[in-house]
């Protein structure tokens, strides 16, 4: 068998060197050079990160892990496994033929691995860019034939490993697809055809600060032609409180909904007048980092438009702190904080798109640790002293002192995490992070709880709540709201 097989792959390498392939000759060995040590790959993921939107560049990234994967296996494994010579290149023309040649095993073909990795692990993605690199990725696999570089063979082979080290990145990394918030609790909300009934507020002053005011008028109407839209912020805009209840008390009218554009704060603000007029709310993302839209699964305009013409929406829990049992306090979608991890997330945040979340965590935790002073506080009647507590909305995944997003916006806890202060507290939890066993360490604490209450804050002591920042109460309690507010999302088919 093994015998025909390998007849087989000479007799197709000759067929496909003694043919005429029209054009291909201009463009076939410039396209293999151009993928050499998959600079062709890797430009095209720094190009789609610098131009594209979040989503983009999370497939640019699983594209280059995958990549990355594969031409690990291929060179450490692959090629030391088999020894396969290079085909001989008396059938094919000259012109076609690399001016350096390869001197390494021919067995498995590393540039089909790395094309297919890259193309797999984009689609795994987003499915259309995924079929959009296809036919680049075949070329690339087939140009190694068309120059005389490998056999038939060896392509196939490398383009199996490509695949198999895609498929093990979204093992290891699943993703946002296969981690979508579950489709419960379902919440009856109006389906509103070109978004007839919805009254959209829409924060100018929410996302980048750097270059033109976005249209957010024409962003809303591009997928909603017949929504209500009202901007607020910005220069000469009315306040967002006296906008969102205006367009409350519109919707309630027009027996419609509430939305709104902008980052976590103005969601947040929304979310409260939504809650309290008992409207459901559509998220529109328009801020910088999006955190409850994304975890929402409501990634663009137009799939939030989708939900809202369908009528498909979900309850979702909310949080709520005060400094008494008697006083109105505040809410939050996502998380609050005291110490420091405002600034370990900003930290991360600016990294993480460089060198991804887990060594993203650990440098800002250092950075955070090297720098903050322990914060002592009562925790549910225990005196500790703490650099941060942090409390999300529901339980976050990710490395213990760095959660990155949710799967379950309706789970009925907060997700409660500290990092103790102590001797050799600092050099502890890096170390049991660059272990990755964060969660064994004894300086950082973990409990799911449906309350909880701070006590003695220091005077000065800043708290965070949905990336927003004011002076902490002596005395806070916090508590769940299970399944408050009732957002539009699409729902698993």
């Amino acid at each position: 068998m093994r015998t025909r097989l390998s007849r087989l792959d000479r007799r197709t390498f000759h067929l496909i060197a003694t043919r005429d392939w029209p054009g291909a000759q201009r463009v076939l060995p410039r396209l293999t050079r151009s993928a050499n040590h998959g600079l062709l790959w890797l430009g095209l993921a720094a190009g789609a990160a610098a131009v594209g939107g979040r989503p983009v560049r999370r497939a640019a990234l699983r594209g280059v892990a995958s990549l990355a994967v594969a031409s690990a296996t291929v060179n450490t494994l692959g090629k030391r496994s088999v020894r396969r010579q290079r085909p001989v290149l008396d059938a094919v023309p000259v012109i076609r033929q690399l001016h350096r040649q390869p001197i390494t095993s021919s067995f498995p073909s590393g540039h089909a691995a790395s094309a297919v990795a890259f193309a797999t692990g984009v689609a795994f993605e987003n499915k259309w860019w995924g079929l959009a690199l296809a036919p680049v990725a075949a070329s690339v696999a087939f140009s190694r034939v068309y120059t005389g570089v490998h056999y038939p063979g060896d392509v196939l082979a490398g383009a199996a490993l490509g695949a198999g080290a895609a498929f093990a990145v979204r093992g290891f990394a699943p993703t946002r697809a296969q981690l979508a918030p579950p489709a419960r609790p379902r919440a009856e909300a109006p389906a509103l055809p070109g978004g007839r009934g919805l009254v959209v507020v829409a924060n100018q002053a929410s996302g980048q600060r750097t270059g033109p005011a976005p249209d957010r008028v024409g962003e809303v109407r591009a997928v909603l032609p017949e929504a209500e839209v009202t901007v607020c912020g910005g220069e000469g805009g009315e306040p967002l409180d006296k906008a969102l209840e205006e367009a409350a008390e519109r919707a309630r009218t027009l027996g419609g909904a509430l939305g709104v554009v902008g980052g976590d704060g103005t969601v947040n603000a929304a979310a409260a007048v939504a809650a309290r007029h008992g409207l459901p709310l559509a998220v529109l993302p328009g801020g910088t980092l999006n955190h409850f839209a994304y975890d929402l699964g409501i990634e663009t305009h137009a799939a939030a438009a989708r939900a809202v013409e369908t009528g498909e929406a979900v309850a979702v829990d909310v949080a709520r702190f005060r400094a008494g049992p008697h006083l109105e306090g505040h809410q939050f979608l996502n998380t609050f904080s005291i110490g420091a991890y405002p600034e370990l997330v900003r930290i991360r945040e600016r990294w993480a798109g460089r060198i991804g979340a887990w060594p993203a965590g650990i440098l800002a935790a250092w950075e955070v640790l090297r720098t903050a002073a322990p914060l002592t506080l009562r925790i549910n009647g225990e005196r500790r002293a703490v650099w941060l507590l942090f409390v999300g909305n529901c339980q976050y995944r990710g490395l213990g002192f760095a959660p990155v997003r949710r799967h379950d916006l309706a789970d009925g806890v907060l997700d409660v995490r500290v990092v103790h202060g102590g001797r050799l507290a600092r050099t502890r939890l890096l170390v049991a992070a660059l272990l990755g066993t964060p969660r064994s360490s004894p300086v950082l604490g973990e409990a799911r709880l449906s309350r909880l209450r701070i006590g003695e804050v220091p005077a000065g002591t800043q708290l965070a709540f949905d990336g927003e920042v004011a002076p902490a109460p002596r005395e806070v309690a916090l508590e769940k709201q299970n399944e408050a507010l009732t957002v539009y999302r699409l729902l698993p088919e």
